[in-house]
């Protein structure tokens, strides 16, 4: 694999480093405070940097998986056709020469409309499309992205294809070539703004990436790309950027705040790590924050070696909200100083799309709607995820039965073909549906969100048990005799949905009467207790498989086969093939809440 460093560093005044841009008009600089007799006037100036961030192919305001406008309780709005007209309001408003317009990372991937162009109609084909989200994001005017973790899940030919289509660098300091421990992709981006009557003010920006990539995509990355700690590589470039007379800086980081991990020990890195990032190391002004979806305004983080305060702020992910970072700085002392930021954000609900967005990518739009409509079978009945999260619902045995099919298959005829086969599938979506009548794609990718792909693992009757009591450490401790709130049995300690996993192939109880550890009861298979020393075959998607959710015993175990076709395109082909969608082909009866041996529903 080729790791040029293309047209971003080539341009660069610095080999190896970022790019050089100067701001394309004067600035207006406030010279009027400070004004007195026998003293000079104060030269300040104000500086908005504006941020996205986890976009994950939202362009427009469109569920592909309901075929409808995106609406939610909260009211919120999606894409990116809304993000451009904020942006627009506040170039408008700030002076485009004065502002700066970032994303930390998280873009080619998550929806149908970038599932289409990176497998059904390839960006890397000969001849092939520009991607939509390098359209829009060209159109808008991105001056610099960050990587992150789901730009690789494509492989890096895609990524690769798609950053020769943007007209923005893709930033990654921490994105190394493996062999020559160089960075593979721009560490970082410079831009100059001008000011009149006064020295120009150069911001720099530093790219960063998530270390959890080396797991997620091990099968893409491993051997090609190394991912080192964000502090670690911060730590290296932000005195190289202050050196280079960068007066101000700003990490976009595509890693949370909060200083955990969800792939264990397996790495010596953070995968949250942006607010530790600000705590260590000196002469950060601002960060971008992404990768963990969540909200936050403003988070002011003291670094410990300067004492002063670095703002963070992270946007709501699917282009629903827009950080604001406002700088003002002053010139003293000949060189202009931060005196201070404050973050903000806007939400993408209080305007209209673009119409310029909207009629860019029309086509594209209308190309995926029909895809995703495409009839592929019919169901016998509504199959639903409503709630799936604590009964052991069929539309996720679907899951399993298929993944079960696919390496039953692949193993035939090799020594592990007579091993039983175990499989994990969890419930990613609360809103899911199949209903009943004909079933298109769209109605099989809503059950299937992401592009995991599928990997057969040797494993053990006892690493099946303890996985299982990891998996169950999901539901919340409830004594007998306690009442039972739906919305509360759930997601303990923080843990999302997709990280509590079903087993089917097995029979087995959950005592959340029990403390957690010690919940998994009375397991069986094929109507006898478990063998902790039986082997058996697990079907696993990739994230689990290389680590994702830190599962013990699932990433170091034998790999016996793998394949790069997504599971959620496995189903479509299984109910192609079936034709009829019929519980009775797939439903099991896998496992049950209890308390103290008594079913809770």
């Amino acid at each position: 694999m080729a790791l040029n460093r293309r047209k971003f560093l080539t341009r660069s005044a610095v080999t190896g480093a970022g790019v050089t841009l100067a701001g394309a008009a004067a600035a207006p600089a406030a010279a009027a405070a400070g004004a007195g007799r026998g003293r000079k006037p104060v030269k300040r100036y104000a500086l908005t940097v504006m941020g996205t961030t986890d976009l994950h192919g939202h362009v427009f305001n469109w569920d592909y998986f309901k075929d409808a406008e995106y609406t939610d309780a909260a009211g919120n709005a999606q894409g990116l056709a809304r993000v451009s007209t904020l942006v627009d309001r506040i170039r408008e408003e700030k002076g485009r020469e004065n502002t700066l317009l970032l994303d930390a990372g998280d873009t080619i991937q998550g929806t149908p409309l970038t599932y289409y162009y990176a497998k059904v109609d390839p960006i890397t084909a000969e001849g092939g499309p520009v991607h939509p989200m390098a359209q829009a994001m060209n159109a808008i005017g991105y001056d610099a992205v960050a990587l992150g973790n789901h730009e690789f899940n494509y492989g890096i030919e895609t990524l690769r294809k798609f950053e020769e289509q943007c007209d923005f660098p893709l930033l990654g300091a921490n994105a190394l070539d493996a062999r020559t421990l160089k960075p593979a992709f721009p560490p970082y981006f410079l831009k100059t703004f001008r000011v009149k009557g006064a020295p120009p003010v150069k911001v720099a920006v530093l790219g960063l990436t998530n270390p959890g990539i080396a797991i997620w995509d091990k099968a893409y990355v491993q051997g090609k790309l190394t991912f080192p700690g964000l502090e670690e590589q911060a730590a290296k470039w932000v005195p190289k950027l202050r050196s280079m007379g960068a007066d101000v800086v700003v990490v976009s980081a595509h890693s949370g705040s909060s200083g955990t991990s969800s792939y264990g020990d397996q790495l010596p890195y953070v995968e949250n790590a942006a607010a530790n990032v600000a705590r260590q190391v000196p002469g950060i002004d601002a960060i971008l924050v992404g990768h963990a979806h969540a909200e936050i305004p403003e988070l002011r983080v003291t670094n410990e070696v300067t004492g002063r305060e670095v703002v963070l702020s992270e946007p709501l992910c699917y282009a629903e909200r827009l950080s604001l970072f406002d700088f003002e700085l002053v010139f003293e002392r000949g060189r202009w100083r931060v005196e201070s930021v404050r973050a903000s954000l806007r939400d993408a609900a209080t305007v209209p799309d673009d119409p310029g967005i909207t009629r860019l990518l029309r086509d594209e739009h209308a190309e995926v709607v029909a895809y995703v409509n495409q009839v592929v079978g019919s169901a016998t009945e509504t199959l639903t995820t409503a709630r799936a999260r604590y009964e052991d619902a069929p539309i996720i045995d679907l899951i399993g039965k298929v993944q079960e099919d696919v390496v039953r298959a692949a193993l035939a005829g090799t020594a592990y073909a007579s091993l039983p086969v175990l499989s994990q599938a969890s419930p990613f979506s609360r809103t899911s549906e199949i209903p009943a009548g004909e079933v298109t794609i769209r109605d099989l990718s809503s059950l299937y969100v992401y592009d995991n792909t599928l990997v057969a693992k040797l494993m053990t009757g006892a690493q099946v048990r303890a996985y299982l009591e990891y998996s169950a450490e999901y539901f919340v401790h409830t004594p007998a005799g306690a009442p039972v709130d739906v919305e509360r049995l759930t997601n303990a300690g923080g843990r999302p949905d997709y990280n509590y996993d079903y087993v089917s192939g097995l029979r087995y109880e959950i005592d959340i009467a029990r403390p957690a550890g010690s919940r998994i009861r009375n397991v069986t298979h094929d109507g006898a207790a478990l063998d902790d020393a039986r082997q058996f075959v697990f079907a696993v998607n990739n994230y689990r498989a290389n680590g994702g959710g830190a599962f013990p015993h699932v990433a170091s175990a034998r790999e016996l086969w793998a394949e790069s076709t997504e599971i959620r395109t496995r189903i479509a082909e299984w109910v192609t093939d079936k034709g009829v969608l019929d519980p009775a082909d797939f439903a099991s009866a896998d496992w049950r809440l209890t308390r103290d041996g008594t079913p809770v529903f």
